[in-house]
């Protein structure tokens, strides 16, 4: 295939998609808003699916890589109610199908797999108009311009490549997570590592839908947390999002922590700790999704991957869904080097029941029982 591709964000998704084009000779170039690798932290923990992931990364060649970056014991899960009391427990006896990984060192590897020039740092799209012959323009804030002739929009929940294929907005879903994170949490605060463990922890309240909090064990004794705020997605004073994911990153304002932690009042001071010790500086973080049947008619030389094309609240599905999409459509433009329009829609038409499905998956999990049936499932 001779035709260049031309991706717009630097996520796992499109970088997944890089790795795999490269892999096949396809010349690609990805355009980042971030100006640099570092600019911004990458967020905490990820569990990479047997069934989805972890074939995109087997897709894109870096097995190896992988399990290097892989940390062990972090697949143990508690679920505790508000008074810490545990319901359920499982350890990791290292046979689990959905390893942990930090999501900063998981971009790294995709980053270190890719020949020097392919991510150009500093281009954010503010804006894309289509041209003659299936090509399209992408400006940037830089007041620079690319042309492209396969244009991918991996560029998260406010997508300004979207627009090509789709009227769709994301919508506030009516509730917020507020993240948080405790330093070297076993020396200084080891009543909530005792209750955190290992790995994850899920902690509710099963009388009073809408309140939970889950936490994460990361590196160096960190733990990384995020409490929902349920309610208008004012109500913390927030702006309009403008950032490129659907769970945008806006700092909590002064009293916020405080007002918080009185919601949840009465719950077991090892929880709510998560809350009122933290360490930086909480951020809050609307949550958003598109309709769950988005889709879109065939537009030439554009699609769209990720966030882009299926956002939906986190249910641990997206970042594995965001590099399943990236392997899909590498191997599919692979595979119809002389027919591109071939070959994005054979990708759309698996692209769109898969992030259906995962959508649905989606719905199904912010009530605090189907919760507890999640983790209790005899399938896990």
């Amino acid at each position: 295939m001779r035709t260049p591709v031309t991706i717009i964000g630097a996520g796992l998704g499109g970088l997944v998609l890089a790795r795999v084009l490269h892999l096949h000779g396809i010349p690609v170039t990805v355009h980042e808003a971030d100006p640099s690798p570092t600019a911004r932290s990458q967020g905490g923990m990820l569990d990479i699916h047997g069934h989805s992931g972890r074939l995109a990364l087997e897709a894109a060649g870096l097995t190896d890589e992988f399990h290097g970056i892989v940390l062990p014991g972090r697949q143990a899960i508690r679920l505790l109610d508000r008074n810490g009391t545990v319901l359920f427990e499982r350890g990791d006896d290292g046979a689990g199908g959905s390893p942990e990984v930090q999501r900063g060192e998981l971009r790294r590897i995709l980053l270190d797999a890719l020949p020097a020039g392919t991510v150009r740092w500093g281009r954010k799209a503010t804006g894309v108009r289509t041209l003659a012959g299936g090509r399209h323009e992408v400006a940037f804030a830089d007041g620079t311009t690319a042309v492209a002739s396969l244009l991918v929009g991996a560029d998260g929940a406010w997508s300004r490549i979207r627009a090509l294929v789709s009227d769709a907005v994301p919508a506030y879903v009516g509730r917020s997570v507020v993240e948080t994170c405790l330093h070297d949490a076993d020396t200084r605060h080891p009543a909530t590592a005792k209750a955190v463990g290992g790995g994850t922890l899920v902690a509710l309240d099963p009388d009073r839908n809408g309140r939970w909090l889950v936490a994460h064990r990361e590196r160096g004794g960190t733990l990384r947390a995020y409490i929902t705020a349920p309610g208008p997605r004012n109500r913390f004073a927030i702006t309009q999002p403008t950032g490129s994911t659907g769970t945008t990153r806006t700092t909590v304002p002064a009293g916020t922590t405080t007002r918080l932690a009185a919601e949840y009042a009465g719950w077991a001071p090892e929880l709510t700790a998560l809350i009122t010790a933290a360490d930086t500086t909480p951020v809050l973080r609307p949550l958003y999704d598109l309709p769950a049947a988005h889709r879109w008619d065939r537009v030439p030389g554009v699609t769209l991957l990720g966030d882009a094309a299926h956002l939906s609240v986190p249910n641990g599905e997206g970042a594995n869904l965001a590099m399943v999409d990236g392997a899909e459509l590498g191997k599919a433009l692979a595979a119809h080097p002389d027919d591109v329009e071939s070959a994005l829609a054979a990708y759309e038409r698996a692209l769109f029941p898969r992030g259906a499905e995962a959508a649905a998956v989606a719905g199904r999990n912010p009530i605090p029982q189907e919760l507890i049936a999640f983790f209790t499932a005899p399938t896990l």
